[in-house]
Formats: structure tokens, sequence, C-alpha cells
């Protein structure tokens, strides 16, 4: 006879029950599901078609201060009981944390869900043969473009998941999410030159894709401008950062503020909260109910109902990225930013982290530049949020008497993220197509090592 399984509510009901009646003080469980497929068309011919469908169960076991965590695949009653009582085993011999927590009813009652309409579901599931149209279109519109010669293909993908979670302490909420996305790698030849590049499109509703035409037509584009790079000359020049890579700085800035980083004290914000730690144009907010917003959400990974945080308002320090383990050691309040997997603990993250923009569009600012670097690739990372020294392989183009100009390859960029926030100057071209967003962007001075 065959066991029987449980639906999702059931499988985390069980598993929270059974640790609960083994001696476990509180719990809580995850269950993740997820499904898609993706397509890979190269030189007009499908290479690979791939399908996954996924289900995972964690749940997180505290006794006092003692925790552990496991995950599962299973859903039958009897391997869920075994889950949870290794769970309490596990947890008997942990060693003490004194810092983390479930959220209490207290807790919970401070933050209350929102009823905004984030959007974050598209119920349109595309077929393989939209997906092969959408690569196929990508493909086909860069290699008719001349001096493209070849291509690493493109991919056309979608999925869907839904995640719930559910305490001990009363709460449960799920979500579910959709992506669409499609991208082209291309290659371009002159005179025996070879230069690669991309563009993609990645969105929550298939109708807001770029359309694949004007993939390729950018990928090919910006694969031909990088043809005959050259290594600029060294010396200290102002930079402008290509949105495409100025979401990086954006992530810099997460990891500084980041609660974990600042509770440990690995971090150079550590003492500068209410503090100028940014050029005073500097806006960096945390977003969690843009509309169709790739991030966006209406709880965190602890239950808290979703919070906009201004994190950075014009250069000064206003909030941490605290998760309930982070607020405790800082005995601050939590800010709802806890994200988790399956299998591991809560830790502080973002949801859609924007750099506001600036009133001065990309071209005004690069006009007033005589000699700069407008960088749209960076290569490796030597970035510490220590220290803030900062050094990164970077490719883009020369900026001469207020204009691009040549390609440049092979440079690397070298500064102080502190003294970089300090002369960090937004455009005005944000778009929110991204977990991390973040206009073109502008530092003052940095080392550009080159011939």
């Amino acid at each position: 006879m065959c066991a029987k399984k449980l639906n999702d509510k059931d499988i985390m009901n069980l598993l929270i029950d059974t640790a609960l009646s083994c001696g476990a003080s509180s719990a809580d469980c995850v269950l993740s599901r997820s499904r898609g497929i993706s397509l890979t068309r190269r030189l007009g011919k499908d290479e690979n078609i791939e399908r996954y469908e996924d289900f995972d169960t964690g749940l997180r076991v505290f006794i006092g201060n003692k925790i552990a965590s496991v995950s599962t695949n299973e859903s039958t009653e009897s391997a869920i009981r075994e889950v949870a009582k290794r769970a309490v085993e596990m947890a008997k011999i942990a060693p003490q944390d004194d810092f983390s927590l479930i959220a209490d009813t207290d807790t919970l009652s401070k933050f209350p869900l929102n009823n905004f309409l984030i959007d974050c579901y598209d119920n349109v599931e595309p077929s393989v043969d939209i997906l092969r149209d959408r690569a196929s279109e990508a493909e086909d519109t860069a290699r008719s473009v001349e001096k493209i010669t070849n291509s690493d293909g493109a991919e056309s993908s979608w999925g869907e998941g839904e995640t719930l979670l559910m305490t001990s302490t009363g709460f449960f909420g799920k979500s579910k999410k959709s992506n669409h996305s499609v991208s082209v790698v291309v290659i371009a030849e002159k005179n025996g030159k070879m230069e690669r590049d991309y563009d993609y499109s990645s969105k929550v509703y298939g109708e807001d894709l770029k359309s694949p035409k004007e993939i390729g037509q950018e990928a090919a584009k910006k694969a031909i401008a990088r043809i005959g790079a050259t290594k600029p000359l060294t010396g200290k020049y102002p930079v402008v950062f290509d949105p495409r890579v100025s979401r990086s700085i954006a992530s810099h800035f997460a990891s500084t503020i980041n609660g974990s980083s600042i509770a440990r004290k690995t971090s150079f914000f550590r003492n500068m909260l209410n503090n100028q730690v940014a050029n005073s144009e500097i806006t960096l907010i945390d977003n969690p109910f843009l509309k169709r917003g790739l991030g966006s959400r209406l709880f965190d990974a602890e239950g808290l109902g979703s919070r906009k945080n201004i994190l950075i308002k014009d250069g000064v320090l206003k909030n941490w990225l605290l998760d309930l383990s982070s607020a405790n050691q800082l005995q601050m309040q939590p800010t709802a930013n806890a994200k988790r997997g399956v299998s591991g603990p809560p830790t502080p993250g973002t949801s859609n982290l924007t750099i506001l923009p600036g009133k001065e569009s990309p071209i005004d600012m690069i006009k007033n530049i005589k000699n700069g670097f407008y960088i749209t690739d960076l290569i490796g990372s030597s970035v510490s949020i220590i220290t803030g020294d900062y050094s990164r392989g970077a490719s883009g183009f020369w900026i001469k008497n207020g204009e691009i100009s040549e390609p440049i390859t092979e440079a690397t960029i070298a500064g102080n993220l502190k003294e970089m926030f300090m002369t960090l100057k937004p455009a005005n071209d944000l778009d929110y197509s991204h977990t991390i967003n973040s206009p073109t962007l502008f530092v003052e001075e940095m080392t550009i090592a080159g011939n």
C-alpha cells in the first residue's frame, strides 16, 4: 500500500507539530516549489531544451538557544515525522546561539502584512514554440547585422515558483512569482579582431520583455562598438558607470549596511548611522512594493510584513538592513529584510534595492569630462567592505572632450569605496528592471591602470 502524500500546508504543520512534541521550544518551516523551462539556440538550431521541477522543505527548530536546520524533498507522513525528530536531536547537541529567534506574536503584530498589489505572478506559461521564437528572433536579428560573424547563442526561459512560510508562533504566508527572460551573446569581427558582447531582458510578465529584435540589435551594436579596443593610459581620471555595471555600486552599499556585517564589526559603516556617508545627491531605498518588481514581496523570510526602507537619504545613512538576529545583536528593531533558502538560516537582504535618479542626463554628465572612462563591463572583484579598498578589471570607452570615443579593454580601476561614495552622482536614466537598480553613476576620480 502506498504511503499517503500530504499537501503542502499539511507537510508544514506536521513538521512543526512533531518538532514541538519532541521537545522543540519553537520552530519554523519553509516550503518551496518551482518549475520552468529554458531553451538555448545557436546558429539557427536548438542546442538545448531543459525542463525542471523542484520541491524542497526546510525546518528550523529551537531548543532554547540551540538551533538545528534540516531539509527534505519527502512528502509522506512517516518521512516527515522522521525529519522533524532528527532536527530536534541535532538541536540538542548544537552550540548556543544567543541572538537568533523566531518572531513572537508581539513582533508579528508590529509588522502586519500590507495589501499592496505587487503583481508578481504571470499566469501565462509560454510554449516551447514561443520560447524558440523569442530566442530565434534575438539571434537572427543580431546575426543579420554586418560585422557580426558568430554567435555564442541565445537563450529564452520561463519559470515560476511558490514559497510558503509557517512559524510555530502563528504566522503562515505564501507568495508566488514568475519570470520570463531572453538573452543573446554575439561576436563581431573586423580585420581579424573579434569582440563579444550581449544584451538581455528579464521580467515578471512576458508582455513586459524588451522585444527580441531590440535585444538582438543592442547586442550586435555593443559587440561592434568594442572592435579595436586598446588599453588606456595609466592615470587618475573621472569614471562613469553605465547602468549595467552601476548596479554593482548599489550592491556594495547593501553589503556595507548589512546588519550581519555591522554586528560582526566587519563594515567600514559600522559607526556611521545618521552620518554623511555619500554625496548629498545619493538616496538609496529598498522598496518591496514595486509593482511587477522582480524582488517584490509582502513579507520577509521571518514572517514580518515588508516595509519600504529609506537606507540612505541625501547622503546620510538612515538604516541598516536587519533581520531578527542582527537586530537582536544591535539592540534595534528589525527592518523586515530577512532572506533565506530552504536549508539555511535567515540573513539580512534586499528586495528591490534602488539608487534614486538625479536630474542630469548621462549625456550632460559626460559632456563636462575632458578625459575619463565610461565603463560598460567589470571583470573580477577585489572589494573589501572592511577597509573600502576597491579594485576591478574593466572595459568600456574613453571619454574625450565630452564625447564617447575609442573602445577600452584590459583596464584596472582602483579606489576606495568611502571616497567613491562621497563623490558619487546619479544621472536621470533609472530603469526598474532588476532586483538591484541604479542609473548611470559618476565618480569624480579613480586610478585607471593600463599602458
